[in-house]
């Protein structure tokens, strides 16, 4: 965490610092000064469908053209369609505006290197050591110019049907597809059609106000009814930015991250492409690793965040990871999640083995897992609290190996999160409660 980036860029209310116009403007600065002295002087910048993208991009692109550096915009694109035509295009950045699953008035800038992968700690720091230096422009004739990339979005369709095999279609396939109203509302239901599938679209009417409200990947409900309305074979949600996907069965039941990254594993193990084994998070069920130990794949833990997913694979040289909450990191396919990618992905081991979603999940049983987020007193530290950790260590000695139990302090409010996972829904629930009472009891003696 620097001074101005977070785990995933700069992040915030829109209006509200640093999401501000002249703050942007100053960033778009800083940022094209570090590139341009790497020698570079061309970046890439999409946004999602919220409202305040025009007001970002403009205030982007006056700081860029300060600093000389020319801005091609590709318009609404998914993230991870932005990493890729930055690779394509050999442009020093592109530069993502977008606060992902968070509501319309929440916005975001984030950064991928040349190479489609997110920036480099020192290219961060870079930025920010800039961003405390005065701004100047540079003469005139050396201003940075402003073009517009218009077949982004069929350059980012050909690229997504390229890793389905050549040899298969979807003819036949009923699909509903949930856009969440964001950035994937012009791509991804073209992908599926040209395939061959039959696509009933929801969420594809943005508007700059209703991006995942009520749908897409963080809220299945209205996917889940749709598919069950129009007999489709599945249900694909994906987030606002089009890195997250959530899938339901034919009968709307839903099948999240973790059974995702399962069923990519096992195929991709039996085909022999997995390379070694996957990476989850701390919050990934633990029967996702019970399935993996099954099939002879290790499986390691991150902290919480597709970041830290991919800084694990790459510390371990291995192609595959994910979240539960539906990030999905394929290095054979991207460099970085993809929605579309992994929604292919799945569809590619059900037309070839000709099963239902369900088939390809046999193997994997997810363990209940219980979350209490318990607030606690300022001044206090009840991860260190003795009869916390005595409370703990108690139910983990009940557990063994049979679950497991976790506790972390939220990183925007005052809570800590206690989770606990097991075989039994009813006997996990009294354990978190158990280990919630005592850290709520830290600070009140």
């Amino acid at each position: 965490m620097g001074k101005y980036f977070g785990t995933d860029g700069v992040r915030g209310h829109v209006g509200q610092s640093p999401i501000t116009p002249d703050f942007v403007l100053k960033l778009g600065w800083a940022a094209g000064k570090v590139l341009a002295a790497q020698g570079n002087t061309r970046v890439l910048i999409g946004k999602d469908t919220r409202i305040s993208g025009y007001m970002l991009e403009s205030a982007l692109e006056a700081g860029f053209s300060a600093a000389g550096v020319r801005v091609a915009f590709l318009g609404p694109m998914p993230t991870p369609a932005i990493a890729y035509l930055t690779s394509t295009f050999r442009a020093a950045a592109g530069i993502v505006i977008s606060a992902s699953h968070n509501p319309y008035y929440d916005n975001g800038i984030k950064f991928f290197s040349d190479t489609g992968h997110k920036l480099s700690d020192d290219i961060e720091r870079a930025i920010e050591e800039m961003l405390d230096q005065p701004m100047d422009c540079v003469p005139s004739e050396q201003l940075g110019r402003a073009s517009r990339i218009h077949d982004a979005a069929g350059r980012y369709i050909e690229f997504c049907k390229s890793v389905f095999p050549s040899d298969l279609s979807l003819q036949g396939r009923k699909l509903v597809i949930d856009c969440a109203h964001g950035a994937t509302y012009h791509i991804a239901p073209s992908v599926f059609r040209e395939l061959g599938a039959e696509v009933i679209e929801i969420g594809t009417q943005p508007n700059g106000l209703n991006i995942n409200e009520g749908c897409g990947a963080t809220n299945t409900k209205a996917l889940s009814e749709a598919v069950v309305k129009h007999g489709a074979e599945l249900g694909l949600a994906f987030d606002g930015d089009g890195d997250r996907l959530m899938v339901v069965d034919e009968r709307g039941k839903l099948i999240d991250g973790d059974e995702i990254v399962y069923v990519l594993a096992k195929q991709m193990h039996a085909d022999g492409e997995l390379d070694g084994g996957v990476a989850g998070t701390l919050m990934s069920n633990m029967g996702l690793e019970l399935a993996l130990k099954s099939l002879g794949v290790p499986f390691i833990r991150t902290p919480v965040g597709d970041r830290h997913v991919m800084e694990g694979l790459q510390s371990q040289r291995w192609v595959l990871g994910g979240e539960s909450s539906g990030h999905i990191i394929n290095l054979r396919q991207h460099t970085t999640g993809d929605g579309i990618l992994a929604a292919l992905q799945i569809m590619t081991g059900l037309v070839r083995k000709n099963v239902g979603i369900r088939e390809l999940l046999k193997g994997m049983e997810k363990l209940p897992q219980v979350l209490v987020n318990v607030r606690f007193q300022p001044g206090t530290d009840p991860l260190n609290a003795d009869n916390v950790k005595s409370a703990v260590q108690e139910v983990e000695n009940a557990l063994a190996d049979k679950g497991r139990v976790l506790l972390r302090k939220s990183g925007t409010e005052p809570l800590i999160r206690v989770m606990v996972e097991g075989r039994d829904a009813s006997v996990v629930r009294a354990y978190a409660q158990q280990i919630a009472q005592e850290v709520e009891a830290v600070g009140t003696e």
